[in-house]
């Protein structure tokens, strides 16, 4: 078995301002409260004496690492992305932002948002602008249909409305 890896997909560089705020407040807390904190159990823990034997200061560090990658990862992000606030130009389309209400080949309703891929949550109806959905939604208008080919087979969405709200 190798170790090479196939290359990520490259990231759409764009967020909203809630989703920009998340961010930063993650990288926050995990600078100002977490770190703090297990940086200083595990100096409690070192000082307990054998730390080859010592569960509390192995899993500590562990977890400093842990929060060093992520905050590595949340500086490099948060210098990448470009925050979006303001609607298109042609609000009657589907760009970045946007509210799209759909409706299934079988009747069901569904509303969404499209955004960045750091900030999607299906279950609070954000989809990414890089996922099958969004991409076949973008730049799209009110009654067109949209073909989406999903695992589960193809699915058949009609566009009942487009809306930019905040």
């Amino acid at each position: 078995m190798s170790r090479h890896r196939a290359p990520e997909e490259p990231r759409s560089n764009y967020i909203t301002p809630e989703g920009a705020q998340r961010l930063r407040a993650e990288l926050d807390w995990l600078w100002k409260e977490e770190r703090p904190r297990v940086t200083q159990a595990v100096s409690e823990a070192a000082a307990q004496g054998d730390r080859s034997e010592n569960a509390d200061y192995i899993y500590g560090k562990r977890r400093l690492r842990e929060i060093d990658a992520r905050v590595r990862f949340l500086t490099k992000r948060l210098d990448a992305v470009t925050v979006v606030s303001a609607p298109p130009t042609n609000p009657d389309r589907v760009f970045f932002g946007a509210w799209v209400r759909l409706e299934s080949d079988t009747g069901e309703e569904a509303e969404y948002r499209i955004v960045g891929p750091d900030e999607f949550d299906v279950a609070k109806g954000l989809i990414s602008m890089d996922s099958p959905v969004g991409r076949a939604l973008m730049g799209k208008s009110e009654g067109d249909e949209i073909v989406v080919q999903r695992p589960a087979g193809t699915a058949v969405f009609t566009i009942l409305e487009v809306s930019y709200r905040q």
